[in-house]
């Protein structure tokens, strides 16, 4: 981005473009000059400033993370890095807040909610203008169901973000001098909780479907922000992803889930994109395909 704020050295500067482009208008206007002359040259100029704006805006060269196409391999690498970043920072930063917690829970859930939310924000706002940042197959499924992805294209999403979410784990696993295969055994279950990851899972999807219709470049925040209220305000600590789920249950650590109780969570999590995509579509209409615009 550096190149582009230099791209044009020999372009005029604003004040020799209006100077061109008004012809001695802008000066001064003399004692006797009528106010209609004086309005008339007042329009002159923002109308120079406004072709001198959309000419340097031509002169440079698109951004990277303008590009509506990129190659598969590269968007299935994306979400493969991010999802594996995204667990390993979310168990990673749970063993971390445990061992330094003194048994003191809240404190360790804290520390593993401020770790998560941050990362968040940082991996969207990396991977975003790559893949979409989704590291979530709830998300995936939601972009499927308005057909703004395809569904082989979903499907190896899904596929990479699973095998991430795994990969992740074990790379904390061996940050932290655990061992590096394990199964979870922390008991999550019963109707609250998965009351709570079908809520979680609705505001987590709505969150993004509105922000990407609205103001997507706050994107990363709202995912960040919203994932850390998460935390607090769902009895499940709001997982809100299968894949980070699947993941979860492959670690006997204070973010682990054991197997039994994954099915039920996953359930949920799906059965509130779908109600958050509904919702969404309703409210806002079908998002538009790459091939739509």
């Amino acid at each position: 981005m550096a190149e582009v704020a230099g791209s044009n050295p020999a372009a005029p500067t604003i004040q020799q473009w209006v100077r061109s482009e008004g012809k001695g208008n802008t000066g001064a206007p003399e004692r006797d000059r009528k106010p209609a002359a004086a309005a008339s040259n007042a329009v002159d100029v923002a109308e120079s400033l406004d072709r001198y704006t959309k000419s340097e805006r031509g002169n440079r060269p698109e951004p990277h993370h303008m590009t509506q196409t990129t190659d598969l391999t590269r968007r299935l690498a994306a979400e493969f890095v991010g999802t594996a970043l995204l667990l390993a920072v979310v168990v990673g930063s749970g063993i971390m807040g445990e061992r330094l917690a003194g048994g003191n829970d809240a404190i360790a859930l804290l520390g593993n909610t401020i770790a998560t939310g941050a990362i968040l924000v940082v991996l969207i706002l990396v991977f975003g203008p790559v893949s979409g940042a989704h590291f979530n197959p709830a998300v995936t499924l939601s972009f499927a169901l308005q057909r703004a992805i395809s569904r082989l294209d979903a499907l190896a999403f899904v596929a990479v973000q699973v095998a991430g979410a795994v990969a992740g784990v074990w790379l904390a696993h061996l940050m932290f001098s655990e061992p590096i295969v394990m199964v979870g055994t922390n008991a999550r279950t019963g109707l609250g909780q998965w009351v709570a990851e079908a809520v979680a899972t609705f505001g987590l999807v709505a969150t993004i479907m509105a922000c990407v219709r609205t103001r997507p470049q706050v994107v990363p925040y709202a995912v960040g922000l919203f994932i850390t209220a998460g935390y607090w305000f769902t009895s499940s600590t709001s997982f809100a992803n299968p894949a980070v789920t699947f993941g979860r249950s492959f670690t006997d650590t204070f973010s682990g889930i054991q197997p039994i109780d994954m099915p039920a969570f996953i359930a949920a999590q799906l059965a509130g994109a779908i109600i958050a995509t509904a919702f969404c579509v309703w409210l806002f209409g079908r998002l538009e395909s790459n091939k739509d615009k």
